[in-house]
């Protein structure tokens, strides 16, 4: 039904030998859906390079399109030549490109401060070897200081290179059609995936939320907290409001769907068979 979409799946590194072998196979059941690419995500100032690596290269050894995450805040340029390097030789052909976090206690920002430097600069070290996706926030960037600036950023990174992007997570559905439309009227025309966050855990998401400024919608937020530790309840009523929520966004033009799994697969499972995806 979906056929010419693009869907794909993200996981972190994990910190274990055991949190590695369960993400093996998470892995073999998505593997089975046949997603684009599966993204890998990189820790704040890269303290989980090593084994974003690690993860990447399993990935590619099984045959499938690994896609890292990239981040160049508390970077350096030789650092991250260096980074290009280890994955152009391993035959990563797809990154992630983002700004990133600095890790608690850090004072400097090194020597990049955005995103588009960053995808300037892998430009610049790797020509068109590397398809690149960057980030984008419907409801903003909380540190943005205003809608428009936040656009205005956005337009450099992909004005800088990026091939396409991936927004943060949202339920309002509204929110991604009305910054396409504002990225329109910019002239930009790379595809957009939105990101999709399934919701396992109401504490976990209000953390995330919180964190990254993705906002809950009242009437969701009030009806699981009325669930309070019921768990079943919880994950029935997610699964309907994100199930709605991607079937309004590919009804309505999205290039595709990029799922935050949280190195979990059943509930992704679930709603990729809903959705009839495949």
């Amino acid at each position: 039904m979906f056929e010419d979409r693009i869907f794909s799946f993200e996981f972190f590194p994990p910190q274990t030998p055991e949190g590695m072998e369960k993400l093996r196979g998470v892995r073999r059941e998505l593997a089975g859906l046949n997603p684009r690419f599966f993204s890998v995500t990189f820790g704040a100032g890269g303290s989980t390079r090593d084994r974003t690596l690690e993860t990447v290269l399993e990935i590619q050894a099984e045959g499938h399109v690994a896609a890292p995450h990239l981040s160049c805040i508390g970077s350096t340029r030789e650092s991250i030549s260096a980074i290009l390097e280890k994955y152009k030789t391993s035959g990563v052909k797809h990154l992630v490109a983002l700004r990133g976090d600095l890790p608690s206690g850090t004072a400097s920002v090194g020597e990049f401060r955005y995103a588009n430097e960053l995808v300037e600069f892998i430009r610049e070290k790797t020509g068109n070897h590397f398809h690149i996706e960057v980030a984008a926030y419907p409801e903003f960037h909380p540190q943005a200081s205003s809608a428009m600036d936040d656009l205005a950023n956005f337009k450099r990174k992909v004005d800088a290179g990026a091939d396409s992007a991936i927004t943060q997570y949202f339920y309002n559905a509204d929110a991604y059609f009305n910054f396409m439309e504002e990225c329109g009227r910019l002239g930009v025309s790379i595809p957009v995936m939105p990101g999709i966050m399934p919701i396992y855990n109401f504490s976990q998401l209000a953390r995330f939320s919180d964190a990254c400024g993705a906002e809950i919608p009242r009437w969701i937020r009030k009806k699981l907290e009325s669930y309070r530790d019921d768990v079943d309840s919880i994950r029935a009523f997610g699964l309907d409001v994100v199930e709605k929520l991607c079937q309004n966004l590919l009804d309505n033009g999205a290039p595709g769907l990029h799922f935050y799994t949280l190195n979990q697969s059943q509930t992704v499972k679930t709603l990729w068979h809903r959705l009839k995806l495949s």
